[in-house]
């Protein structure tokens, strides 16, 4: 999601590969790229842009939002906010060519709240298919439209489940296979997560959660050739059956693990990533959360094992992510931590450029970490350091936009083969090739 606020015995071995291919096509139609996140290793990505050179297109968007852009075919996705109070939650569709809006729709919200920089703004990404769009909103509206803007279904989850309670609104990002869609809903007051039907917006079920303040989402990773809905959320860990919602297995040894989410880096494991709060809470906790994780079947059931942990990386905002043999974290400081992703050891750590909010991303031959104020560092993949260079999107000055914490912030990144579209809080980009 977009981010706001802010002695080991070794139980497994696996090796991890690049993540592979999940779909033919090079669509990134969920947040992270969903379950069908495409391989970005044969993209031939750009290295250098800057304000004037470089961008294939740019274009205003109506409102502020947090979410990454998701990708269907030549339609990209976003959401955003509007109004004093939040009035107003928004869905845009754009063209992926051009940069030109398709469409615009409007949804009242179903919670005021003061539309301002310490609240979640349209934080939850999107996920989307060939029938559409699947949106959820922190103000617990979720709606589903067709490619070209129709509403196909409405749901008021506060008003089906009870009001959301906390001072800084929900982030988790809507999932999906292929007959459903699911969210997870962590907060002070009734914290749950469930499926939706795609085709109806029928609740095909709901397992409530222990109330807690978390804003990662619900990741889809396959654990023994089998499909697993697998949340990272605020002290715990936990695996669900997709199907029926029910808990398969539990880890209740992390902390501070608040944002970051788990992206499947095969073999039925995943990174966790964790971090102190701003004001160093949570911080024994975060130590011993920074780790691989792997899934065992294990009898009629599943068991989490670790297979390492890491005492040196952190990761605030964007998500830990594995490309071509080796781990990548960040922290709120920019630091960038490689980590080879068989044994745990850390390769080197490296000063980045901007703290990323938004999670790294691997291509070709490179990992670009998209830094907050508009900064992108290019690190070389592989165990040795070499930052190849730092571009800018837009110019010292800053974004200039109202209300914003530092003016623009790259929140979020699709990559596809021409490039990569990058969402701030009120424009988008095209970088490459038109």
């Amino acid at each position: 999601m977009p981010r706001f606020i802010f002695g080991l015995t070794v139980l497994a071995f696996v090796t991890v590969n690049t993540l592979q291919p999940q779909s033919a096509n090079a669509d990134w139609p969920g947040f992270l790229g969903g379950k069908s996140r495409p391989s970005t290793a044969d993209y031939t990505p750009p290295l250098k842009w800057t304000p004037d050179e470089g961008i294939a297109w740019q274009t205003k968007l109506t409102g502020h939002g947090q979410s990454s852009p998701v990708i269907v075919g030549d339609r990209i996705y976003l959401t955003a906010v509007e109004g004093p109070m939040k009035n107003n939650n928004l869905v845009l569709c754009h063209n992926l060519r051009t940069g030109e809006l398709l469409w615009k729709k409007a949804f009242p919200s179903s919670l005021l709240v003061a539309n301002n920089v310490y609240t979640s703004r349209a934080a939850p990404t999107p996920s989307a298919d060939a029938s559409g769009v699947f949106v959820f909103f922190e103000s617990g509206n979720l709606v589903a439209l067709s490619p070209e803007g129709q509403v196909r279904w409405e749901r008021d989850l506060i008003k089906d489940y009870g009001k959301y309670v906390g001072r800084f609104g929900l982030g988790g990002s809507v999932a999906q296979l292929n007959d459903q869609i699911f969210i997870v809903a962590d907060n002070d007051g009734p914290s749950y997560i469930a499926g939706f039907d795609k085709a109806t917006g029928k609740t095909t079920w709901k397992t409530d959660r222990a109330s807690r303040i978390s804003w990662s989402s619900p990741m889809i990773v396959d654990i023994e050739g089998k499909n697993q809905i697998v949340i990272s959320s605020s002290g715990s860990v936990d695996g669900y059956n997709p199907t029926d919602g029910k808990l398969l297995w539990s880890y209740d040894n992390v902390g501070g693990n608040t944002v970051p989410s788990t992206i499947d880096a095969g073999d039925g494991s995943f990174l966790v990533g964790a971090s102190p709060g701003r004001n160093g809470e949570a911080s024994d906790g975060a130590k011993e959360s920074n780790l691989l994780m792997k899934i065992i079947a294990s009898g009629d059931g599943f068991t989490p094992q670790v297979v390492w942990k890491s005492t040196d990386a952190t990761s605030s905002f964007g998500s830990p992510i594995i490309y071509k043999g080796h781990a990548y974290y960040t922290n709120r400081a920019g630091v960038l931590y490689c980590i080879d992703a068989s044994t745990g050891e850390t390769k080197y750590t490296a000063r980045l450029a901007d703290s990323n909010w938004a999670t790294p991303v691997g291509v070709g031959e490179h990992v670009f970490f998209f830094g907050k104020d508009g900064r992108t560092s290019i690190v070389q993949a592989g165990p040795e350091k070499e930052i190849l260079d730092e571009n800018r999107l837009w110019g010292s000055e800053g974004g200039g936009e109202p209300g914003g914490s530092s003016g623009e912030i790259q929140y979020g990144v699709a990559p596809t083969p021409n490039g990569f579209v990058i969402r701030t809080g009120a424009k988008l980009f095209l970088i490459g090739k038109p």
